[in-house]
């Protein structure tokens, strides 16, 4: 039997993570699908659809599995759990799997399956409502759609779930009690202070600035008019594929690390 990874031993180890933790897991995610659905029908009639579906994507995704992921790691709240979980006949790497399935493939396919249905239904019902015999029936059909899982604002959506989820990861193995809050904190100061240095970099180069995105642009107020500085293209893509790749991936093989350095 391998001492790395044994799909039966794997197997035995996440259906014992599931069974014995199923309010933490199960009744977690179960939580999180209902709030989101709540969410969206307060949000579509306070605000209409196009906010409804943005904010509970943003929600229900990224901020739902950050929060999901501070349980499947609070293992090490108290000694004697973290004691407990390190001593498990099974290898750091099986430990790292079971995270990774439960947060980056149960709970992501479960959402947006949830959210797709409660977002076709609400959209169907609201094309159901119109009369067709209004002048304005198709431009108020056109209107309201259902948001396209794999367009722009989706990606960005995906983009924040993979770097949050993995900062949570991370947190959760290096914080030993309140993670949750501690990596909400963490993560809070270190965006002030990145957001606060590129103001910094923008005012030390520029006169007159008015807007400043984390290296990405600068706009500045020139008379009455603005005008906008971007990155260069290449220096651009290279920002965005550290953004969207190299960091996440750090942060979710740095957990793996961590667990093998603790058990040791």
């Amino acid at each position: 039997m391998s001492d790395l990874f044994n799909a039966k031993r794997f197997a035995l180890f996440f259906r014992k993570t599931i069974a014995e933790r199923p309010i933490l897991t199960v009744g977690v995610m179960a939580l999180l699908l209902i709030l989101s659905i709540l969410l969206y029908t307060i949000i579509k009639k306070i605000a209409g659809f196009g906010p409804a579906q943005n904010i509970t994507m943003i929600w229900g995704l990224a901020g739902g599995s950050f929060l999901l992921t501070s349980f499947v790691f609070g293992y090490f709240g108290t000694n004697a759990n973290g004691c407990s979980y390190l001593t498990l006949p099974v290898s750091f790497l099986e430990k790292w799997l079971c995270a990774i399935i439960i947060v980056l493939i149960i709970y992501p396919v479960l959402f947006l399956l949830c959210f797709h249905i409660t977002d076709s239904l609400f959209v169907a019902a609201y094309h159901n409502s119109l009369d067709p015999a209004s002048p304005f029936y198709k431009q108020f059909y056109e209107s309201v759609y259902t948001l396209d899982l794999t367009g722009f604002f989706a990606w960005k959506v995906y983009s924040l779930f993979l770097t949050l989820t993995g900062c949570m990861l991370v947190g959760g193995l290096y914080f030993n009690k309140a993670a949750l809050i501690k990596t909400s904190i963490a993560i809070t100061l270190l965006t002030l202070a990145i957001i606060g240095i590129n103001w910094l970099m923008a005012f030390s180069i520029f006169r007159n600035v008015v807007d400043a995105a984390p290296y990405n642009h600068v706009v500045l107020s020139i008379g009455r008019e603005t005008g906008t500085l971007i990155l260069p293209t290449q220096a651009g893509n290279i920002f965005s594929t550290g953004l969207k790749y190299v960091i996440p991936g750090f942060l979710w093989l740095l957990p793996l690390i961590r667990l093998r350095e603790k058990e040791f």
